[in-house]
């Protein structure tokens, strides 16, 4: 009892602390499945077709005749330019037309009567000439006169300014009063529907799928592969697009070619020099090894996962990851198929320690769908 109690002082009066509990980890089984792989490029939407308004006359802007971001109809009246000069310039061209046609009938009528008297000896030849010569100036005249009055009346006709195209009229940039001319841009319009979405993706990519884009371009007998477009706002944008032309080069200096697809619009909804981000599948990986994204461990750009044996302990497996998808990853090297991988506690555990294995919950492990509230519910019931 004394050598009890003298140990027992000798190690300060307390005993030995228990082993800590193994730590609790959440697996799921790496799942082997086919999966679609989506590629992403950054955009901007165009105007299917684009006009910037110019007028084809010089003069006072008297009136804009649109709502400012309207949609309006191919020949709708947009502009209107003082026509007094163009006026009074298509009466003065009317005016000289009709000088010229009374000389031209007088050289006529002298051609007329000469030509017999010059048999009769009563006009000499040369007087017969001359009126034949200014006869035929008098119609060079006539001509010309009557394409200064075309002018003039088209020069009348153009301080009305039409919508080329149907489509939306942005907000003016000249205003009423301004002295505009034909190097002056009164506002632009864009057909919105389709808009066009134009977007660039890299070397390498484009020869991966250059013989499926000319298909798609070329309108091939195959049917055309929708791409979708993700908003600003992270929504997908309801209707699917199509691949719709590819640049003529490859920009040296960025090596990328350019794309364009094209989307409905029908309410004009989506504008141009908006974001977007385009989104299709590219490519499929048969029989792919995939697991949650978030149990994958990076370190100093190595990549490993853990896995939990046989034996209840934490194995540690470097691992060579391939493209996202989702919420997963694909591995492409270094696991097996339905290994048992650490997808919650990875924090807490270390190669060689025994863990508490938990299973995962629906929607943690790959390919696996939370149950809807409804569903739940009526299960439960």
């Amino acid at each position: 009892m004394l050598a009890a109690g003298l140990a027992l002082a000798a190690c300060g009066g307390r005993a030995a602390p228990p082993a800590p509990p193994p730590p609790e980890v959440v697996v799921a089984p790496a799942e082997t499945r086919d999966v679609s792989i989506a590629s992403e490029w950054v955009g901007t939407t165009l105007g299917f077709v684009t006009a910037s308004i110019v007028p084809k006359v010089q003069g006072y802007l008297l009136e804009q005749n649109y709502p400012n971001g309207r949609f309006v109809k191919k020949g709708a009246l947009l502009f209107t330019i003082d026509p007094r000069q163009f006026q009074a310039a298509l009466d003065q061209a009317e005016g000289q037309l009709g000088r010229a046609q009374a000389e031209l009938g007088r050289t006529e009528i002298d051609v007329k009567r000469y030509t017999p008297l010059v048999k009769q000896g009563a006009v000499s030849q040369q007087e017969l000439d001359n009126a034949t010569q200014q006869n035929y100036a008098n119609l060079a005249a006539v001509a010309q006169a009557k394409a200064a009055v075309q002018q003039a009346a088209l020069n009348l006709e153009w301080t009305k300014v039409y919508a080329p195209i149907d489509g939306v009229v942005a907000i003016n940039t000249a205003q009423i009063g301004d002295l505009v001319g034909t190097t002056t841009v009164l506002t632009t319009m864009s057909t919105l529907d389709p808009i066009k979405v134009q977007f660039p993706i890299s070397e390498q990519e484009y020869l991966r799928f250059a013989s499926a884009i000319a298909e798609r371009v070329d309108g091939g007998s195959e049917p055309p592969k929708h791409v979708r477009m993700i908003l600003s706002t992270g929504e997908t944008y309801e209707h699917p697009g199509v691949i719709s032309a590819a640049d003529r080069q490859v920009d040296p200096r960025t090596g990328t070619i350019t794309i364009q697809a094209l989307f409905p619009n029908p309410d004009n909804i989506l504008r141009p020099g908006q974001f977007a981000k385009i989104k299709t599948d590219t490519d499929v990986l048969k029989g792919a090894v995939v697991v949650p994204q978030r149990a994958v461990v990076e370190t100093q750009g190595a990549f490993s996962i853990y896995t939990v044996g046989p034996d209840g302990r934490v194995v540690s497996n470097s691992v060579t990851p391939g493209p996202r998808t989702g919420s997963d990853w694909v591995i492409s090297q270094g696991l097996a198929p339905g290994a048992q991988v650490i997808v919650e506690g990875v924090e807490k555990v270390r190669a060689g320690i025994p863990v508490k294995v938990l299973p995962a919950k629906p929607g943690d492990a790959p390919g696996m769908i939370l149950p809807s509230p409804t569903a739940a519910a009526a299960k439960a019931a």
